[in-house]
């Protein structure tokens, strides 16, 4: 039985997406402007994610990569050269998912939740997964934060391959163990730290822990030793 407050309905989180969504317009505009005139190209990009029960959504997003740039890894690597000078600064503040109230207001994803997924790297037989991807994603999230860094990560030769077998299964236990515990009182929690970490950066796995009420060996085991991470 899930403690503390009641979940949030589906009607009010796209109530509070569509007021976020008309309140930061003027600032959606004043972005886009930015980003056409650093770089050739429309101001929103368009991706395809794994929504709620495996279904596969627009997901909008300030665009922050150059039109012009050499085709590269689907993953974004700390330092990627395809990063815009403005996209850089949209990325450092976390402003690329400003247009997903929009995704919010439509009933595509919640304020919080679990991390929207490119269908490519989905495994729908690992059980796990699966029960992930029946609740709706969030723009936000405990994996959002968690692996916050995952760019500096990710610095290999085969990073698709480090991020299939090592960061995506952590990320799994975490929303997974997400799903177990979710309230309204850890969606607001999650809210509260989420400006907090894009002001600070980073956020104390220990926390997470605490609020989930069990350990998350393989997240912390792939935070630490287990990837070797860029001097």
């Amino acid at each position: 039985m899930a403690r503390g407050w009641l979940i949030v309905p589906d009607w009010m989180q796209r109530l509070a997406g569509l007021v976020l969504a008309v309140v930061t317009l003027p600032l959606m505009a004043v972005l886009i402007v930015l980003i056409r005139v650093d770089s050739f190209g429309p101001g929103i990009y368009r991706a395809q994610r794994m929504g709620k029960d495996a279904h596969l959504f627009t997901c909008f997003k300030l665009r922050t990569m150059r039109m012009d740039a050499r085709p590269g890894p689907s993953l974004t690597k700390r330092g990627d050269e395809r990063i815009s000078r403005v996209g850089r600064v949209i990325r450092k503040w976390r402003l690329d998912e400003v247009p997903q109230f929009w995704n919010v207001a439509r009933g595509d994803m919640r304020l919080v939740g679990p991390r929207p997924e490119a269908p490519t790297f989905v495994n729908l037989d690992d059980p796990r997964s699966r029960r992930v991807f029946t609740a709706t994603p969030g723009i936000t999230g405990l994996t959002q934060l968690v692996f916050i860094s995952e760019a500096a990560l990710l610095s290999g030769d085969d990073d698709e391959n480090l991020y299939r077998t090592k960061l995506l299964p952590a990320k799994i236990e975490v929303d997974a163990a997400y799903l177990d515990r979710r309230t309204a009182r850890l969606d607001l929690w999650i809210l509260i730290q989420t400006l907090n970490t894009i002001a600070h950066g980073g956020i104390d796995l220990g926390a997470v822990e605490r609020q989930l009420g069990r350990p998350l060996a393989l997240t912390r085991s792939v935070l630490s030793s287990e990837i070797e991470l860029p001097k």
